[in-house]
């Protein structure tokens, strides 16, 4: 594919695994920003160059739809994330063939994933907009630096053009499960909160809240309980938005993410919480809450399904009474049973993350092709789940799986439950990984994916394309 205006034509080249850029252009000078070998060819020149960061930021300044845009100007979106820099060709067919409508979050991470796999805030942006030459993409795509916890990964993300940032303030959430007293909420840092615990109460104590289908009665417990478990957590929300809103020299839009806890976020939580990044001056375009119990990485659902739809309702008509933002599903891939269901309940302003999923059909190509590569990460990711479970939300049981791939169905194990998910969390240590050569398994498994590049992108557009039918049915407008 090719990527074209009046004076330039860019696509990627393979040899193999090796990957270069072609640049086609009427003059020499329309050539000069990028690094390369540079030729005259019939009509004009031709430049053959690497997939270097001097190159994509020359695209993005010559093609602007390699420039990320606000994705909450889009009703509904959905971020695909990508782990190892191969996938964003096949998501991007996937948007073309099953997501009109649907707006493509392409370059998304979070910094977690990518100090675990050494990638730079810019490496990420790098590999979309390359994968985005090669896949020919012009329609635009969204760029969220996610799960932001310090103001340093914030200043990653705005160093190398991203415009969407999502703030989690989570490690800030207060356990309350054993119940709290007038003590604990005397406590807070009523200074940062420009606050007081009885003005609190005046705003929030006997108000009836209205969340959709149903009204609740809001007690001075309940108001308590919201400020200790989420007081704190709105301190370093406004703390980050403050930072991410004073240093960009771009316009960028902000999700608040609440959702990587143990515990539900009540309705009445949100409302808190919306009411008081709002009223310390934060705007957003996107909130994670943590909704009802049943969200687990790389699996379908595993709650009640109604009470999700009830839960997803409620949390939607608070968004309504604060401008109407966009409700945020993480932990989203695989859920094929409830995407329907989530676009109704939000009447469409939803907007959809996944991640791991695009690592696994990754994994699907390895395993068709160097089924010994794959046998070495299958090793350290069961070997590591134990460890490696502790950041995310899985139930999965190494005990259920085979430790020796002896005989078994590859295709099979990555499509199971138990080792999908220890796959899925295992990403880091198995790709850091080395063989006994010394050849990272990161590296191996590039040059594997990459020099099956289509057979990956034809994997990936048919599993993502799963996730994003409902979400192309989704309302434009109201």
């Amino acid at each position: 594919m090719t990527l074209r205006t009046d004076a330039l034509a860019a696509s990627i080249r393979y040899e193999g695994s090796a990957r270069s850029l072609r640049l086609d252009a009427a003059t020499a000078e329309t050539l000069a920003p990028f690094e390369g070998t540079s030729a005259s060819s019939g009509d004009g020149y031709v430049l053959t160059g690497p997939l270097t960061t001097a190159n994509a930021t020359a695209l993005q300044a010559a093609l602007p739809c390699l420039r990320p845009q606000l994705i909450s100007h889009h009703r509904t979106s959905v971020g695909t994330g990508d782990r190892t820099g191969l996938a964003t060709p096949g998501q991007a067919r996937a948007f073309a063939t099953a997501g009109t409508g649907v707006m493509p979050v392409l370059a998304q991470q979070s910094i977690r994933e990518m100090d675990r796999l050494g990638r730079s805030a810019r490496s990420v942006m790098d590999d979309a907009v390359f994968g985005l030459v090669e896949a020919g993409w012009d329609r635009g795509f969204g760029a969220d630096c996610d799960h932001i916890k310090t103001t340093e990964g914030i200043d990653r993300g705005l160093e190398a053009g991203f415009v969407m940032f999502t703030l989690d303030p989570g490690d800030l959430v207060a356990d309350v499960t054993a119940g709290v007293t007038a003590a604990d909420a005397e406590a807070l840092p009523w200074d940062q909160l420009e606050d007081s615990l009885e003005d609190l109460r005046r705003r929030y104590a006997g108000m009836t809240l209205d969340v959709g289908r149903t009204q609740i009665e809001v007690t001075e417990q309940d108001v308590l309980i919201a400020a200790v478990k989420y007081g704190r957590a709105v301190v370093e929300a406004m703390r980050l938005f403050r930072h991410a809103t004073g240093a960009a020299q771009q316009e960028i839009e902000i999700e608040i993410a609440v959702d990587e806890t143990a515990w539900e976020t009540t309705l009445f939580e949100h409302y808190y919480l919306a009411s008081e990044l709002r009223r310390l001056g934060a705007s957003w375009s996107s909130f994670a809450p943590r909704y009802v119990d049943g969200f687990e990485k790389g699996v379908e659902f595993r709650g009640d399904v109604e009470e999700l739809r009830s839960n997803l309702e409620a949390h939607h008509a608070i968004a309504e009474q604060f401008g109407g933002y966009k409700i945020s599903l993480h932990t989203g891939s695989d859920k094929f049973s409830i995407y329907p269901l989530c676009v109704e309940a939000t009447e469409g302003l939803v907007h959809l993350k996944t991640s791991g999923t695009s690592y696994l059909c990754g994994l699907e190509v390895v395993a068709a092709h160097d089924e010994e590569l794959f046998s070495r990460i299958w090793g350290v990711s069961r070997a590591s789940y134990a460890q490696a479970r502790a950041s995310y939300q899985v139930s999965a049981h190494e005990d259920r799986t085979p430790a020796s791939l002896e005989g078994v169905d590859l295709l099979e194990l990555i499509r199971s439950e138990d080792a999908r998910q220890i796959l899925h969390v295992g990403y880091g240590d198995s790709l850091n990984a080395t063989d006994p050569s010394g050849i990272p398994l990161h590296e191996r498994f590039l040059s594997v994916v990459a020099a099956h590049q289509e057979r990956h992108s034809e994997v990936l557009a048919a599993h993502l394309g799963r996730h994003l039918t409902a979400f192309a049915g989704a309302p434009a407008m109201r």
